[in-house]
C-alpha cells in the first residue's frame, strides 16, 4: 500500500469525494451531504436526536472487527435508541476521526456497512452529513434523528404496576460473541483475525456482537401498540431495566425461564428493546413478555431482588485489556 491510498495521501477532499457515493440518501433530507448543515423534514413538528460513539480498544477491535462491521454496529446502536423512543429513524450525521496511516478504502468498506445497516434495519434512513479528522485512536461518532409522527415519544418513565415487562430481539448473545473472543480469539495476549474470522462462521454470538441486527421497526410498533415505557437494551437487561424501573418508581420483576440465562442478565450490546405494556395488550412485532411490573424499586428475578454487578460501565469496565 502506498501513501496514495491512505487518508494522508490523498487528503479530506478526495477521501469524502470517494465516501459520499457509497452512503445511503435519506428519505426525510431536503439537504443533504456536502453543504454546511444538512436540511431534514420534521412533519410532526419535533425530533428524536441521540448520539452514540466506538471508540478502538473499549468498543471494538480491528483485529476482530472488519470496517463494514463497523459501519453496520455503528447504524445499529443509533437507530436502536430512536426506535426505543418509538420514532421512526431518518437520518445519521457521522464523525470520523482515524490515523493518517488508514486506507481509503477502509472507510469505503464502513461506508458500505452503514448503507447495509440503513437498508436492513431502517428502510428510508441515510447519512445526511458528517465529519473527518485525524486522530491517533480510530474513533467514530454518529448522531441520529427519527420522526414521532405525531406520537409521543415513549419514555423509560411510564411505567406502572400490574404491566407486563416485554423485550424485542435476542438477549445475552453479544455478551456471548465477547466472551467467545476473548476465550478463542487472541493469540499471545492479542486479538487475532483468523482466529476471530473462524470463530464468527461458527458461532452466530460472535456476529451478534461484531454487527448485531436489532429489530428496529419494532419501536415504533410498540408505540402503537400503547407501550408505556421503553429503552434500548445497550449496557446489559438488568443495568438497563433497572434504569426503566428507577425512572417509573416501580419495581421489574423478571421471570428466569423467559429471560434465558443469567449471562442474558448482565450482558450487554444485544440492542433489543425492552418495553413495558398494559397486561391485556396483544404485543406487537417480536415482543414476547419476560416480566411483570411490581411495586418496589428496582430488578427482582422470579421474586427475589438482583443485586449482582453486570451490564457495561466504559469508566468501571475499561481497564485497557478488555473492549
Amino acid at each position: 500500500m502506498t501513501t496514495a491510498d491512505t487518508l494522508g495521501g490523498i487528503g479530506e477532499g478526495a477521501t469524502l469525494a470517494r465516501i459520499f457515493p457509497r452512503l445511503p440518501s435519506a428519505s426525510a433530507a431536503l439537504v443533504g451531504p456536502g453543504d454546511d448543515s444538512a436540511l431534514l423534514e420534521a412533519p410532526d413538528g419535533r425530533f428524536v436526536v441521540t448520539t452514540d460513539m466506538l471508540v478502538h480498544g473499549p468498543d471494538f477491535r480491528l483485529a476482530w472487527s472488519s470496517a463494514h462491521d463497523l459501519g453496520w454496529k455503528a447504524a445499529a446502536s443509533n437507530l436502536a435508541d430512536v426506535a426505543a423512543m418509538g420514532a421512526v429513524p431518518t437520518g445519521l450525521v457521522v464523525a470520523v476521526a482515524a490515523p493518517a496511516e488508514t486506507p481509503v478504502t477502509f472507510l469505503e468498506e464502513f461506508a458500505d456497512g452503514l448503507r447495509d445497516g440503513c437498508a436492513a434495519m431502517a428502510p428510508g434512513c441515510g447519512v445526511v452529513g458528517g465529519d473527518l479528522s485525524v486522530s491517533a485512536t480510530l474513533t467514530f461518532a454518529v448522531t441520529a434523528f427519527g420522526d414521532l409522527e405525531g406520537r409521543a415519544p415513549i419514555l423509560r418513565s411510564g411505567a406502572r404496576a400490574g404491566e407486563v415487562v416485554a423485550v424485542s430481539g435476542v438477549l445475552g448473545a453479544a455478551a456471548t460473541g465477547l466472551r467467545l473472543l476473548f476465550a478463542e480469539a487472541v493469540v499471545g495476549g492479542e486479538p487475532d483475525a483468523a482466529a476471530a474470522a473462524s470463530l464468527r462462521l461458527a458461532r452466530p454470538e460472535v456476529l451478534a456482537q461484531l454487527a448485531p441486527t436489532p429489530p428496529i421497526a419494532d419501536g415504533r410498533l410498540a408505540a402503537l401498540a400503547g407501550a408505556t415505557a421503553m429503552l434500548d437494551l445497550s449496557d446489559g437487561l438488568a443495568l438497563d431495566a433497572r434504569r426503566l424501573a428507577m425512572a417509573s418508581g416501580v419495581a421489574l420483576d423478571l421471570a428466569l425461564s423467559a429471560v434465558g440465562s443469567r449471562e442474558a442478565l448482565t450482558g450487554g450490546e444485544d440492542h433489543s428493546l425492552l418495553a413495558t405494556f398494559p397486561a391485556e395488550t396483544i404485543l406487537p412485532g417480536g415482543f414476547r413478555v419476560i416480566g411483570r411490573v411490581v411495586s418496589g424499586a428496582g430488578v427482582l428475578v422470579d421474586g427475589t431482588a438482583f443485586d449482582e454487578r453486570g451490564g457495561w460501565d466504559p469508566y468501571e469496565d475499561w481497564n485497557g485489556e478488555r473492549g
